[in-house]
């Protein structure tokens, strides 16, 4: 399972984190495994599940 980065940045933006928004499209790659970033993720508050892109007929 693989999250979109814009999706991330887009949650934050919406909360009014745009330092924080910023800060994950210059870090990040551009698709997130969720495994090597649990510990962000969870301190972001955002739920992997959440944000996981659609699995692939």
């Amino acid at each position: 399972m693989r999250i979109a980065r814009h999706k991330i940045v887009t949650a934050l933006r919406d909360r009014g984190q745009s330092a924080r928004a910023d800060w994950v499209e210059r870090e990040l790659p551009e698709r997130v495994n969720p495994a090597e970033h649990v510990g962000l993720l969870a301190t972001l508050r955002l739920d992997p599940a959440d944000l996981a892109d659609a699995p692939s007929p």
